[in-house]
């Protein structure tokens, strides 16, 4: 849910503008952990891909792909 959609209990404005702390808390617990999740999915992302380069580098230099 985005909170452009949610009016704050607490001050009674779009919890979007921040009006007070409790819409303050409410907005960055909907969108502070996204960034983390991105920036942990590329670093596995990274990491698979350097695994998996490494492993086709190790099976060319041992000959496993030779015909």
């Amino acid at each position: 849910m985005c909170c452009e959609q949610l009016v704050c209990a607490n001050c009674a404005r779009p919890v979007v503008e921040a009006g007070c702390s409790i819409c303050r808390a409410a907005r960055a617990e909907m969108h502070g952990s996204a960034p983390a999740l991105n920036l942990a999915l590329v670093a596995l992302i990274v990491t698979a891909l350097i695994v998996t380069a490494g492993l086709a580098a190790a099976a060319v230099l041992y000959g496993h792909f030779a015909g």
